[in-house]
């Protein structure tokens, strides 16, 4: 399987949100720190809000945080709101009624069994487990540049 830039970018955007030491995190330095558009990162943000997964604060010393504690957001976690289909061939589409084999087919049970076990791996990691394992990650995304007074700290 293959997940969308949507989940790669909102893994990584928890995974500096988990290494930031400050309160919050702003999009624009997340954005620079990947070398993405801002705009694609508050696209992102919309369902892991809605989630739960991260809060957003409005106002001038405004930014993001986890909506909960990193060791409690697995990838399964994200990966279920930032994907819109878990399909792995046509046979797991709606349209799948066209295939003779449908109900009889091994085929479609080894996918299954392959996306259970691929789902089964991303539940056992979580944002506080990929950002601990990377060695120096806040000097690796620019967060020991970032002065204090700018994300809402003094």
């Amino acid at each position: 399987m293959r997940v969308t830039k949507q989940t790669n970018y909102a893994v990584r955007m928890l995974m500096y949100c988990a290494a930031d030491p400050h309160d919050l995190s702003r999009v624009p330095e997340i954005a620079r720190a990947y070398g993405v558009s801002e705009l694609f990162l508050f696209k992102i943000l919309k369902p892991l809000v809605k989630a739960g997964i991260v809060e957003t604060v409005r106002g001038r010393n405004g930014g993001i945080r986890l909506g909960r504690p990193a060791d409690k957001i697995s990838l399964f976690d994200v990966i279920r709101v930032t994907e819109d289909s878990f399909a792995m061939a046509e046979c797991f589409e709606n349209d799948a009624a066209e295939c003779p084999l449908v109900d009889s087919c091994a085929l479609n049970s080894a996918w299954r069994e392959a996306l259970n076990a691929f789902l089964g791996v991303l539940a056992t990691y979580s944002i506080a487990d990929l950002a601990a394992a990377r060695f120096n990650i806040g000097s690796r995304l620019g967060l020991d540049d970032l002065p204090a007074v700018a994300n809402g700290t003094s």
